[in-house]
């Protein structure tokens, strides 16, 4: 298909789908007609659009796990038992299938029959297919989204949105450059345009279907306009296809004002951009990460980083939360812990649901100051474009425009290096070539000066390495013992 920024033309598309759909046995078993008829005869409860639209009106906090195993009956019993204690349920794909790697994940569905439970970390939906995945859907009373990161993610698309889930998380950037090491930008962002058009083609019979960037990305100390950015550029995109549901989202950094002043500033650019870009038929929702970096080996501990976590999500009226669990730092968890850690989120939030959220004048300074960062990164990427955001998107990671701290892409510069400031928020240390205004940079410079004098060091790398294992160690700030 050709790189275009308008809407993709309706014979290329067709041919391309074809052979999409030709590309594993279990794709031609999708008929649009029939995906769309199920979608509508789907309670609105059900429908994922509906209810994060419902919880932005109300100003209520909905939570959301992750969970995703590889066997169909496991991976049912496993979403109903988290259902008692969440608002939203994911479907997490297995890693061989992100990858399109079919063929190994069909070998793990057989080795865990054998061993009689999962040994994939993840549900490989496009194995099972259409009907299998159709049953996840009518054995739960929630809406379902499928949580993956899958640079080429057409397949999986077809069969789970025929299937009946109703959100669809990722995208051209943010599930290529923090995933993996050599797919151009170039395809991903093609290939992400298939499944926009897609999910717009469901819109025009009339279902509504949530997407969702990615956006906690590396996961690792990324500066919020980072994240913005690539959020609203993913954001555009969709809607440049026909999706109506958008939901830009953040990774927790552990400041609490930056964190607040971060989700405030995501839903204002999300609205000024895509506004300045033409749309106002939309429906713009947020989600927070909890913490998506090294854990506390002890549960006890753990659970303090997830409520604090559950704390900055309610306290920035996020639309929803990703939920964490106790088991982070050992691996894939158990059912009881993923409960455990939903449970902790949920007792928070409600604590905190009849309080004000933090509206101070230090969260109001952080969120313009954040606006500016990303007002200046997308001036730049539409001039690297000459007014394409696609080919802006591909030039201005070429040019180290965009950076995405510790991403293991090629196709990412990796100059710009994060660290935190005296109290815990996340500062640009070196912006390789990000094009942060210089009174903001000034304000970053002088943020990590503070530390340095308080901790008797000059401003270095190792700062940058205390900051990442910190958390894991039972702090904020990686200052030296």
């Amino acid at each position: 298909m050709k790189f275009t920024d308008t809407l993709l033309d309706p014979t290329e598309f067709l041919k391309t789908q074809e052979n999409v759909r030709a590309s594993w046995p279990t794709g031609r078993d999708v008929e649009f007609r029939e995906a769309v008829e199920f979608h509508r005869a789907q309670a609105p409860s059900k429908n994922m659009a509906v209810v994060l639209d419902e919880a932005e009106t109300a100003g209520r906090v909905l939570i959301q796990p992750r969970a995703g195993v590889a066997l169909l009956s496991e991976h049912i019993r496993l979403l109903k038992y988290l259902e008692q204690s969440c608002d939203l349920l994911p479907t997490t794909i297995d890693a061989y299938t992100r990858q399109n790697r079919y063929d190994e994940a069909e070998k793990g569905i057989a080795r865990s029959v054998e061993a009689g439970h999962s040994l994939l970390n993840g549900f490989p939906a496009v194995n099972h297919g259409l009907a299998a995945c159709r049953r996840v859907v009518e054995e739960l009373e929630k809406p379902v989204q499928i949580r993956h990161g899958t640079p080429d993610a057409r397949l999986l698309a077809e069969i789970t949105l025929a299937a009946g889930f109703t959100s669809y998380e990722g995208g051209g950037i943010s599930y290529n450059i923090p995933y993996t090491k050599k797919v151009p930008l170039e395809d991903s962002l093609r290939d992400w345009q298939y499944v926009d058009r897609l999910v717009g083609m469901y819109e025009q019979e009339g279902v509504r279907i949530n997407r969702e960037p990615f956006g906690p990305l590396s996961g690792t100390l990324i500066p919020p306009c980072i994240g913005h950015t690539i959020a609203v550029i993913e954001g555009i995109l969709a809607l440049q296809q026909g999706v109506r549901s958008i939901t830009l989202g953040y990774g927790q950094a552990g400041n609490y004002v930056q964190d607040v002043a971060a989700m405030v500033s995501l839903r204002e650019l999300g609205h000024e951009f895509f506004a300045e870009a033409g749309f106002s038929d939309y429906a713009l929702t947020t989600v927070f990460h909890q913490w998506m970096g090294g854990f506390p080996e002890s549960e006890a501990r753990a659970f303090g980083v997830i409520s604090w976590g559950a704390a900055a999500a309610a306290m920035a009226r996020a639309t929803k939360v990703i939920v964490k669990t106790p088991h982070e730092a050992m691996g894939i968890p158990t059912m009881e812990a993923n409960k455990q850690g939903l449970d902790a989120t949920r007792q928070v939030i409600s604590m905190l649901a009849d309080q004000p959220p933090l509206d101070t004048p230090g969260v109001r300074a952080e969120a313009e100051r954040i606006k500016a960062e990303v007002r200046s990164l997308m001036r730049r990427v539409y001039e690297l474009g000459e007014g394409s955001l696609l080919d802006g998107s591909v030039r201005a990671f070429e040019a180290g425009v965009i950076d995405v701290p510790f991403a293991p892409s090629v196709h990412n510069r990796g100059k710009i290096l994060p660290v935190r400031d005296n109290e815990g928020a996340v500062r640009i240390f070196e912006p390789g070539n990000v094009p942060i205004p210089e009174d903001v940079m000034e304000f970053h410079r002088a943020c990590i000066a503070e530390r340095a004098k308080r901790e008797n060091r000059p401003p270095c790398f190792q700062m940058v390495i205390d900051d990442i294992y910190a958390i894991s160690k039972g702090n904020l700030v990686g200052r030296p013992r």
